[in-house]
């Protein structure tokens, strides 16, 4: 089965194509100005690179977060449109197991710079069940309550390099996330949300 994955959810960006849980082609993305004007070319030019049609696909899934608002909307919209032209299943995956999927060790601790002081984290087992939930908090008190002998996984370790040491970089994320896809239900497009976590901000001002 042909299984077309994407990531808008943060700075950079990436789209695969796999056949089954193996990825064909994974091609990372960076648009400054937004993923939304390139993306539908990228899908089409990496299907065509292949030889296959959008109505091949039997399976589409795209990062649900957490990460950027916007991003987050683009990818998920962009699947949930073309799952419905085509009648196929959609399946959102956390982009933090999406990391634990990229990981090696027995206990997979991913994470991600939320801002304002804070991560996204969450540990996950070799098998991708949840060991400790999906988190936004402080980074210094998550770390604090980690299980001993965690494998750090993250798009980006550099800000947390002092604590965590080595661990596994993995900036294109679409091929990770194409993979869990198959160990998820496949979805309705009208049933697939968005994993934020934390609250927008115009959400949280509108609640205050």
């Amino acid at each position: 089965m042909l299984i077309l994955a994407l990531d808008t959810t943060a700075h950079f960006g990436s789209v695969a194509l796999l056949e089954d849980a193996a990825v064909v082609e994974e091609v990372l993305l960076h648009s400054p100005e937004g993923f939304g004007p390139v993306l539908f070319g990228q899908i089409e030019a990496l299907l065509r690179r292949h030889g296959a049609t959008v109505s091949e696909v039997g399976l589409f899934a795209a990062a649900a977060g957490p990460g950027s608002f916007t991003g987050v909307r683009v990818g998920l919209t962009a699947v949930k449109g073309l799952a419905e032209a085509c009648g196929r299943p959609v399946v959102g995956v956390s982009n933090l197991m999406a990391l634990a999927e990229c990981g090696t060790k027995p206990l997979r601790a991913a994470l991600l710079d939320a801002r304002r002081g804070e991560i996204y984290g969450a540990v996950y087992d070799a098998g991708l069940r949840v060991v400790r939930p999906e988190v936004v908090m402080a980074f210094p008190d998550w770390f604090a309550g980690l299980p001993d002998g965690v494998e750090f996984v993250s798009t980006d370790l550099g800000p947390f390099r002092a604590y965590v040491g080595n661990g596994v970089e993995r900036r294109a994320l679409a091929g990770a996330v194409g993979r869990v896809a198959l160990r998820l239900p496949g979805l309705d497009a009208a049933a697939v949300d968005a994993n934020y976590v934390r609250r927008a901000d115009a959400e949280l001002l509108w609640k205050g």
